[in-house]
């Protein structure tokens, strides 16, 4: 799985980091979400699929 995150669709909600935040952050200064994991583990993968079916901004992307 490879993750992607558009931050200039990001409104900073945080849902991603709520859904799986050994592979989302949010930047201090705006709350941008941002990678700490372009690749994560096949067990993490439903936490992944989660916070992009959640991200108000379609901003997450996912490629298997």
């Amino acid at each position: 799985m490879k993750v992607t995150v558009d931050q200039d669709k990001c409104v900073a909600s945080g849902q991603c980091v709520v859904a799986a935040p050994e592979v989302f952050d949010q930047r201090d200064e705006d709350g941008i979400a941002v990678l700490l994991d372009a690749e994560p583990p096949a067990e993490r993968a439903d936490g992944v699929r989660h916070a992009t079916a959640v991200c108000p901004a379609l901003a997450i992307g996912i490629q298997d």
